[in-house]
């Protein structure tokens, strides 16, 4: 997922341009109206696009789950871009950027006089979406008081401007996005539980680069061709061992930090051509991490593993498909497990597994 409309093409040196991309099949492209595409070729995308392509035309509330960087927002546009809604407002609000009492009056608007400094009555982003999607990207962010009125709104269906007394009738439908875990913040007392389950009737993840590799090639591309500094004509093409690199670098920042590499590299490479010696310094020889968790031994295989695989079933909200695909077995494998665990009927009903 990435910035810019594009039109990826293979990014391997010049001297083996009949190559296909390095895993060996033609990139995805799902332009948007904004200007933005989804670029992919992996498996864990095409199931995540299919799964889009299926709850899109409902009405559900949905919530999207991920990691910074991995392109939540653009989930969210492409459900609205293949709903019926397609033709309404999609609008986006960060509910981390703002103050409590800020974005009460960007939510839901304020009437003139309510407070110092409206001069003027204000349409809120809920009514300016009236009839089309609004997307909430950070909704964990929310405050205790926020969080009670946009409860009631999703029940009600009506908003109350600041210093307003007259309720407005309102349709949206409404997607939201995380990094947090809610459930436990639910538990955290930090979230209210009963808008939890309000906002997670479908859950979506965006999955972490490091877990769709086989995307990075297209992306390189996507970004190296279609950049801002792409007039500049250097830089499109990449040496094999450098894409090795980067393949197998983890990227932590996600999609958002190989754009922003892809832009360096593109003004500072020196040919045509992008080199091992291009490529930042943290890339080329990344700090080694433990990969070992510290022993004990009260803890053992068996109820490690379960705990893990629980782990990742409440941060997929329960769903069994997109658990396995993380997790790297197979859905079959997942089912026996439940079912060694005892845990089977706990997560039935994928949205809302049943906490412990």
């Amino acid at each position: 997922m990435n910035e810019n409309q594009s039109n990826p093409t293979t990014v391997l040196p010049t001297s083996q341009n009949s190559q296909q991309l390095a895993w060996g099949q033609q990139p995805v492209q799902q332009p948007q109206e904004n200007g933005k595409t989804i670029v992919y070729q992996s498996e864990v995308m095409g199931n995540l696009m299919k799964m889009i392509d299926r709850v899109a035309p409902s009405t559900a509330n949905i919530l999207v789950l991920g990691e910074s960087g991995t392109g939540k927002e653009l989930l969210a546009r492409a459900v609205h871009e293949k709903s019926s809604r397609k033709s309404k407002p999609f609008v986006a609000i960060n509910c981390g950027a703002l103050r409590e009492t800020l974005l009460e009056s960007e939510l839901f608007g304020h009437e003139k006089g309510s407070f110092t400094g409206a001069y003027s009555k204000k349409i809120g982003l809920a009514e300016a979406a009236n009839g089309g999607t609004l997307f909430l990207d950070e909704i964990g962010e929310l405050a205790p008081g926020i969080q009670a009125k946009l409860l009631r709104f999703l029940q009600e269906g009506e908003i109350y401007r600041v210093g307003g007394k007259d309720p407005i009738k309102v349709d949206i439908r409404l997607i939201s996005a995380t990094n947090r875990e809610l459930d436990q913040e639910v538990v955290r007392g930090n979230f209210r539980e009963d808008l939890f389950y309000r906002i997670n009737t479908i859950v979506v993840s965006a999955p972490p680069l490091r877990r769709r590799k086989e995307d990075i090639p297209a992306l390189i591309s996507h970004f190296l061709n279609n950049s801002a500094h792409a007039y500049m004509n250097r830089g499109r093409t990449v040496s094999e061992d450098a894409m090795q690199t980067l393949i197998k670098y983890e990227w932590p920042g996600n999609i958002r930090e190989l754009q922003n590499v892809c832009e360096r590299l593109q003004i500072l490479s020196d040919g045509h051509q992008i080199m091992m010696n291009d490529l930042p310094e943290h890339i080329r020889n990344p700090e080694k991490k433990d990969d070992l968790i510290d022993y004990d031994q009260n803890i053992t295989i068996h109820e490690l593993e379960k705990r893990y695989i629980l782990k990742a079933l409440i941060h997929f909200g329960g769903n069994k498909t997109q658990a396995a695909n993380a997790l790297g077995i197979t859905i079959k494998t997942l089912y026996n497990k439940l079912h060694e665990y005892g845990e089977f009927e706990r997560f039935a009903v994928h949205t809302k597994p049943n906490a412990k």
